[in-house]
């Protein structure tokens, strides 16, 4: 047996042919999930794991897809909305808020029947939306510069947090204790103290522009974030704010995500391809980058299904669909 199989091995050596399987890439496509009749850009998403509800914002078409993730279908569509960017679910009162770019507002719509619950006015360019858990707060980024503050129990802007330019992604860090804030019309990183709700400072940027992509490492205290000009993948000290190290990345990068369980990043990308990253010393390793479609650039990886969701608008002969990405091993 052992001579037979040594056979084989030089018999597909010397033919040319692979003598192993190959290594699974870390991303697997498993399924599209098709949105129907949506035009323009898609935005961002949130989820609802105690229903398997993907929510899409339909930028371009004015509207939110809810999608039903075990049944691989949209099941309902909130319309008449204007420019929806930001999206978020909040579990504890079981209400979907939506930043709308086109005329400032947040909109809060119950989980029923997601019918409408009321609006927030925030004036202009409402957009990134996170949740502060440790205060029970919505906090958006809107405006020429500014972090609002809203209180979910009585759905209530309380307070704003000023900032020198537009605020795009927007991430705590692993205390809640600070927020960074990609500011790129001010070419800025800025460090936000909670407590005092104030800048405290800025981290280095050197020279590179258009910072819209950012995520948080808590386990490693690393903060990532993405520039597109030129496309790199920078990575910084949460404690110290100091760069740790800095990797080429794909270009057009919208959002990125950390894979704990695997100790991965997920950076997706407008020009048609999510780049991944694995931990590696003190920064990380470029391992593999997966071929999406040209305008796919936002996503969302849920721990909870241990899947990747790439928003896919309409292109060509592509329909608007979530594409459903399997992470292995």
């Amino acid at each position: 047996m052992h001579r037979m199989t040594t056979a084989a091995v030089l018999i597909g050596l010397l033919l040319g042919g692979p003598t192993l399987a190959a290594d699974p890439p870390p991303l697997t496509l498993e399924a599209k999930i098709p949105l129907g009749t949506v035009k323009g850009r898609i935005d961002h998403l949130a989820f609802d794991p105690d229903r398997g509800l993907l929510f899409v914002a339909e930028l371009g078409n004015d509207s939110v897809a809810v999608v039903d993730l075990a049944a691989r279908k949209a099941v309902h569509r909130i319309a008449g909305l204007n420019e929806p960017q930001g999206i978020a679910w909040h579990a504890a009162t079981r209400t979907l808020y939506v930043a709308n770019a086109g005329d400032g507002s947040v909109r809060l719509f119950q989980a029923a029947d997601f019918a409408p619950l009321g609006r927030i006015e925030l004036g202009a360019d409402a957009d990134n939306i996170r949740l502060d858990p440790s205060r029970n707060r919505i906090v958006v980024g809107y405006g020429k510069g500014a972090l609002a503050m809203i209180d979910p129990t009585n759905r209530q802007k309380i307070g704003d947090i000023a900032l020198k330019a537009h605020p795009e992604s927007f991430q705590f860090d692993e205390t809640g204790s600070r927020v960074f804030v990609n500011l790129p019309d001010a070419q800025q990183i800025a460090v936000v103290d909670v407590a005092s709700g104030k800048q405290a400072s800025t981290l280095d940027t050197s020279a590179l522009r258009s910072n819209f992509a950012m995520a948080v490492d808590a386990a490693e205290r690393r903060l990532l974030v993405s520039f597109r000009d030129p496309a790199r993948l920078m990575v910084y000290g949460t404690e110290t704010g100091k760069l740790q190290t800095r990797r080429d990345t794909c270009s057009d990068a919208d959002d990125i995500f950390v894979d704990a369980r695997r100790q991965r990043v997920y950076v997706s990308c407008g020009d048609g391809k999510i780049d991944v990253f694995a931990q590696a010393g003190d920064g990380y390793d470029h391992i593999a980058g997966i071929p999406t479609i040209k305008g796919a650039r936002t996503s969302l990886f849920a721990p909870a299904t241990d899947r990747l969701y790439l928003a896919v608008r309409a292109a060509g002969t592509e329909p608007a669909a979530v594409w459903v990405f399997r992470p292995s091993p």
